[in-house]
């Protein structure tokens, strides 16, 4: 199994950080459902927005197993530094960085993967980064700012020397965004390239094609992320396809409804009643999304303004399509 720093994962399969998705609820449950590691959402480095109401979410660890592992994002080598210092302090037992997010938000800053286009701020942000704390340093980047200016090889060979312990490399350049095909080369590239573990990331929907992405690039694992929106139970059928090279039977309607009602249940204590049940309506959209019949379901749900007549409803849909299959059966 791969290791990152001093921490040897139990499975290969770790939850990618997403902004405004992979908040503590979520990520302990894709911990209970299989995931080797999870990755809080990135937390920006600018010292202002610590104590914003976000920004204490996004760094509340409490409850969470081992290892810890908070993901940062900025263009300052010394402010980079200082949040790693203050995210170790706080109980982040991983720093990562990020160098892949394509959002024009944080592109406009010079951060997340803009900062692919300029090697030597990448370089010092590295050092800067890794001197500043004890605890192991990892890299989540991309294959490179545009088609034409693909450079992750050469940022990861910076990488290995600056003292970071994996890298994480999602198949698609800045310009990319989410669109076209994810090309799984450059990762294969990188991976002949250094000695540290390389995980690879983009459009890994599915046990069998974790598998395949695994076995074409030589990487360590894969980082999973909007596949496991709705189906968090993912992680358990990679890490089960990659242990045995069997599938997992898929969960029944009933193991479902128990892991979507948890989950909800998780958000209204996180968040507190107002927001969870706002948060909780996208959740339910992703967990439904492949049903029929949801879509009508879902624009009901969105109005709903309570914890129980969210839970209700949900249970109500449950018991329908239950019996609409027995019904079809």
């Amino acid at each position: 199994m791969p290791d990152i720093g001093p921490y040897t994962l139990p499975n290969p399969v770790i939850l990618a950080p997403m902004a405004g998705v992979t908040d503590r609820p979520f990520r302990q449950l894709c911990r209970q459902l299989g995931a080797g590691l999870v990755v809080g959402e990135m937390v920006s480095a600018d010292p202002s927005l610590r104590h914003t109401r976000k920004s204490q979410l996004r760094l509340d660890h409490s409850g969470e197993p081992e290892p810890i592992a908070v993901q940062i994002v900025g263009g300052d080598p010394e402010i980079l530094a200082s949040s790693a210092r203050f995210n170790a302090s706080n109980g982040a037992q991983i720093i990562d960085i990020n160098m892949g997010c394509p959002a024009k938000k944080v592109c406009n800053k010079a951060a997340g993967s803009a900062l692919l286009k300029d090697e030597a701020l990448v370089k010092d942000i590295l050092q800067a980064v890794v001197e500043a704390v004890d605890v192991p340093v990892s890299l989540k980047i991309r294959t490179g700012w545009s088609p034409d200016h693909r450079n992750a090889p050469r940022i990861a060979e910076m990488a290995q020397a600056a003292g970071i312990v994996s890298l994480a490399v999602h198949g698609r350049t800045r310009a990319c965004g989410y669109k076209n095909t994810v090309e799984y080369d450059t990762i294969r590239t990188v991976k002949q390239t250094v000695d540290i573990p390389v995980f690879a990331n983009g459009d890994i929907t599915s046990a069998r094609k974790a598998a395949e992405v695994m076995h074409y690039t030589g990487a360590d694992g894969v980082l999973i992320g909007r596949a496991a929106q709705g189906r968090p139970w993912i992680f358990r059928e990679v890490a089960h396809y990659l242990a045995t090279g069997e599938e997992l039977t898929a969960p029944d309607l009933t193991e479902i409804e128990n892991i979507l009602t948890a989950h909800m249940v998780a958000l209204y204590q996180f968040y507190g009643d107002f927001m969870g049940v706002r948060i909780a309506r996208k959740h339910v959209g992703w967990y439904l999304q492949e049903h029929d019949q949801a879509k009508a379901f879902r624009k009901a749900f969105n109005s709903l303004e309570s914890t129980e007549q969210q839970l209700e409803a949900v249970a109500s849909f449950f018991r329908d399509t239950v019996r609409r299959k027995g019904m079809a059966a």
